[in-house]
């Protein structure tokens, strides 16, 4: 076994070509909503914010513990504190709070709404790969941490 998660999509691109394709879309054609601009920027400028504060702890406890900081790397043990004692894929779910965060700043419906198709590619590209490999990996260490934190949140 290779010591690392055999994605099918790498998580960026599951959740960015969604995200890119809305935007064409509403730049082609527009939304079909009228959009309060200030406020979809504004909250996308704290999203932004959440995202980087959220991914900054879990890339800190990562390069703390050293492991692998990019998708696709080895994983050298199984962290369960910090974000990763709340869920089994915070960077994962940080990922998704800053493409919503960018849908907003642009602001477009379409990337809005493409966000659960993104989020259904992260899940079957990326997600299921990787818990497979750290059920293999890891064995009934992996279970038990699954059996005590959600996926998500």
């Amino acid at each position: 076994m290779t010591d690392a998660p055999a994605y099918r999509i790498w998580p960026p691109v599951a959740l960015g070509v969604p995200l890119l394709i809305g935007v064409g879309i509403t730049a082609a054609a527009g939304d079909p909503v009228t959009w309060p601009v200030g406020a979809a920027r504004g909250a996308g400028l704290v999203l932004v914010v959440v995202f980087a504060l959220w991914n900054g702890w879990a890339l800190w406890l990562m390069g703390r513990h050293r492991t692998a900081l990019l998708p696709g790397g080895a994983t050298r043990t199984i962290l369960d504190r910090g974000p990763f004692g709340l869920s089994r894929n915070p960077l994962y779910l940080g990922l998704i709070v800053l493409v919503v965060a960018l849908a907003l700043l642009w602001p477009s419906f379409w990337a809005v709404v493409s966000v659960p198709v993104g989020v259904a590619a992260l899940w079957w590209g990326a997600i299921l790969p990787e818990e497979r490999y750290l059920r293999a990996k890891f064995g009934a260490e992996y279970a038990a941490y699954c059996a005590r934190v959600r996926r998500w949140l």
